[in-house]
């Protein structure tokens, strides 16, 4: 896993609450991402290593700067940290980009419309997919549905009208505010939530019929948004989701209990307590393990683990990234079931 400096060039304010942090490329070797992408910022704060992954709010090839947007989140360490404290000139750690919420070129050249779906910070992953698709592809449609509390609550506005200005032809954003009185002659602007029903009466059969879907948000709006275009025939392979968390059923809960397990990392043997309802990376971190991690919701391996015994579930995700081997758990959705459970970390 490959680590840099970046040093941050501008801290520019997008609404009353997120803040966009601008970093330069650095100078010896620059940093190539895709759109979609994410990058997981490292802090150390009161002793202890905190590592957040934030998507690019810029597009490669678009932007000469690496950006991320960042919302703040109430009792968020980071996230606060990132609005309050981070000032232009500082230095940050960050790692590699990762992530595969991005367009494929080659899977979707048949589409000739790409759809997208966001609320509230959702839209960070999903304008770097816009701006990178209008700037290479004259030959596809983009729709953006975002959906906000009210106008001052929009992310990017400027941005987003600059696109629709820019890009006439090829680019439609809607509005839906759940705050606001929306003028019934302003057809971009639609009181209430999404809703997947009334955007499918308003939106032209051939972009429905040809489009892929990228949906970024909160869990509702996800499964309502899968939910309806399965009704409509679209495949699955067409539907792109963005987890910003792992969605835990208690169910899933009923046979976890508080185990003592081996953990070994870094050549060093730890006897750790999982509690009941942590996992076992959260476990680790609790205990001042410096453990590797990025994403937290099953995404990506940097926090794999090779079991050595006992039995460990995994809850939280339905499909494992590719790159783990036999034996080997994401530590960020694996629970204890055993006592026995001996866990090294290579």
């Amino acid at each position: 896993m490959a680590f840099y400096t970046l040093k941050v060039h501008d801290k520019r304010i997008e609404t009353k609450d997120t803040v966009t942090l601008c970093f330069k490329q650095p100078g010896l070797k620059k940093i190539k991402y895709l759109a979609g992408q994410y990058l997981t910022l490292v802090f150390r704060i009161n002793g202890r290593r905190y590592l957040r992954p934030y998507s690019f709010s810029s597009s490669p090839g678009v932007d000469s700067l690496l950006e991320i947007t960042v919302k703040r989140i109430p009792g968020g360490i980071i996230s606060n940290h990132i609005n309050d404290a981070i000032n232009i000139g500082d230095s940050i750690e960050v790692m590699e980009p990762m992530g595969d919420f991005i367009y494929q070129k080659d899977k979707d050249s048949s589409c000739s419309c790409i759809i997208l779906w966001g609320v509230g910070s959702g839209i960070t992953p999903l304008i770097s997919i816009a701006k990178y698709i209008l700037s290479t592809h004259s030959d596809k449609k983009v729709i953006l549905l975002y959906g906000n509390r009210n106008h001052e609550s929009v992310i990017f506005r400027d941005q987003i009208l600059h696109l629709q200005q820019e890009f006439i032809n090829n680019f439609t954003a809607w509005h839906f505010l759940t705050q606001a009185v929306v003028d019934e002659s302003n057809p971009s602007l639609v009181q209430g939530r999404i809703n997947p029903e009334k955007v499918f009466a308003n939106l032209k059969q051939d972009d429905l019929e040809n489009a892929v879907h990228y949906i970024c948000g909160p869990p509702r709006l996800k499964e309502s948004v899968k939910s309806a275009l399965n009704l409509k025939g679209i495949s699955s392979d067409r539907i792109n989701t963005e987890d910003f968390e792992l969605v835990k059923n208690p169910k899933d809960f009923v046979d976890i209990h508080t185990q003592l397990i081996e953990l070994t990392f870094n050549n060093i043997k730890t006897t750790l307590e999982v509690v009941k309802g942590k996992s076992i990376l959260e476990a680790g971190l609790d205990a001042n393990i410096e453990l590797p991690y990025s994403c937290q919701t099953g995404n990506c391996i940097t926090c794999k683990g090779e079991l050595l015994s006992g039995t460990v579930k995994t809850i939280g995700i339905d499909k494992f990234p590719e790159g783990l081997a036999q034996n080997e758990y994401l530590l960020c959705c694996s629970y204890p079931l055993s006592n026995d459970v001996k866990i090294t970390i290579n």
